[in-house]
């Protein structure tokens, strides 16, 4: 694909993404005044998870009192039925982070002298809950925890605790829920030496690891030992790097959507399909404005879900994986965007059975906004397997697809503003007459059941 028609597809997808982005709704709020903020960022509130036990729904948002349980079955009354307080609290915390896995959830912050690891039974909500585990000897910090539920690992990223000092990131093993055993602790990756784990997205043993300065890496840890590292991105081989926080990729792994965490950065799209090689076709960024930071960033489904600091929650659709198109946003914060602040949406849950989106917001604290559909898609973007001619066309093109696109049966042209200018059906080998169109360049998109082809079109007159 040309440099030049890169240009005009990112523009045209970006146009076309604004101009379908609707308001979510809110349905809800909660947040407790009498809380403290932190010293360092303001922030009162920090990490959100979410929680589906016997029928009711949960939101788990930490706060420098501690770990948070607000029901929120019914979405227009959150209801605080439970706080854990930290081994740490006030305003020294900044970071809590949190994990679930088979009944059990996972507490841990990255600031504090009496921090430690809380493992909370959970199964007995909304009437009760438990702490079963309270111990410093694995944790004394981690700035983020990840459990991989298909092999019970747990993966503690920034890692301290009593009995053995500071690890970039380290692995325990959690088939005994309540006792968690480290397995391996990680300071390079097969000689590509490391200074932190920030985040991690694991499964089934294959890591997706953000390295702060250090870039990325995709390794595969079924064997703890001897790690095998499949791919790693310097800084330097990937566009708009910066400090590399974290990323998620599709149900199927085709593609992997990174945030740095700095002002101005985009998040990437990373295309994984052709590993080791990884390609970064497309960037983008909250609302085409200079001083966006993302932040945390899920998929589920078609939808890629992000907390965006200063500019809320942003939800885009990945029907076209490669090209997030976004389609709704949020704004929970008032906060004005400066240098070295980080103020607004911290972290975004959308896996609620309701479909219900948590979001927390480091000043304002808890917001449930309605979900949007999402399903599951496989649909690939094809570029220049659609030939047409002629090209520069005068009053009609012709369209040759691959034999195998026998069922597509509609086209659509697209102006450069993202604006569909024509559309009909569509027969393999068949004349399209643009006669009626003015002059200049196009996109023409053709739609099967699994692909969608894009090429470009100029029309002289």
């Amino acid at each position: 694909m040309s440099k030049y028609f890169s240009v005009l597809l990112i523009v045209f997808f970006a146009i076309q993404a604004q101009s379908q982005a609707i308001e979510g709704t809110l349905l809800g709020r909660w947040f407790d005044n009498s809380l403290v903020p932190s010293s360092a960022h303001f922030n009162t509130y920090n990490e959100i998870w979410g929680l589906a036990v016997n029928d009711h729904e949960f939101a788990v948002i930490g706060s420098t009192l501690g770990t948070h349980f607000i029901d929120v079955t019914d979405p227009n009354n959150p209801e605080e039925l439970f706080v854990v307080e930290g081994g740490s609290i006030g305003a020294q915390i900044i970071h809590r982070d949190f994990h679930d896995y088979k009944g059990y959830l996972y507490s841990i912050a990255d600031e504090g002298s009496q921090t430690s690891l809380q493992i909370i039974d959970i199964t007995q909500l909304p009437d009760t809950l438990e702490v079963v585990y309270d111990d410093r000897k694995y944790f004394t910090r981690s700035h983020n925890i990840f459990i991989d539920t298909a092999t019970a690992r747990l993966y503690s990223l920034i890692s301290n605790g009593t009995s053995f000092g500071y690890a970039p990131m380290r692995i325990f093993d959690i088939s005994n829920p309540i006792d968690p055993q480290p397995i391996g602790a990680y300071y390079d990756l097969d000689g590509y030496g490391i200074s932190q784990v920030h985040d991690a997205f694991v499964r089934n043993d294959t890591a997706y690891l953000n390295l702060g300065p250090g870039g990325f890496a995709l390794v595969d840890f079924e064997n703890v030992d001897t790690p095998n590292v499949i791919s790693v991105l310097d800084p330097f081989d990937y566009p708009q790097a910066g400090y590399n926080h974290s990323g998620w990729p599709t149900d199927n792994g085709d593609f992997y959507y990174m945030a740095d965490e700095n002002i101005g950065k985009d998040i990437k799209v990373m295309d994984m399909r052709n590993l080791p090689e990884i390609e970064v076709p497309y960037t983008f960024n909250a609302s085409n404005v200079e001083q966006s930071i993302p932040h945390n960033q899920l998929v589920h489904g078609d939808k890629l879900y992000v907390s965006y600091y200063f500019h809320g929650l942003q939800v885009y659709d990945l029907s076209n994986p490669a090209i997030p198109e976004k389609v709704m946003y949020y704004d929970t914060s008032d906060e004005i965007p400066a240098p070295n602040l980080y103020r607004g949406a911290w972290g975004v849950y959308p896996y609620l059975p309701s479909g219900n989106i948590l979001v927390s917001d480091m000043q304002n604290g808890l917001f449930v906004i309605a979900g949007l559909e999402t399903t599951s898609t496989n649909e690939e973007v094809v570029l220049h397997e659609m030939i047409t001619y002629p090209n520069p066309a005068y009053s009609f093109i012709t369209i040759d697809l691959p034999e195998a696109s026998a069922n597509i049966s509609q086209y659509s042209i697209y102006g450069m503003d993202g604006q569909l200018v024509k559309k009909g059906n569509y027969q393999s080998g068949a004349q399209i007459s643009v006669e009626n169109l003015n002059r200049g360049l196009y996109l023409i998109e053709i739609k099967s059941d699994s692909k969608r082809y894009i090429n470009q079109i100029s029309i002289e007159k």
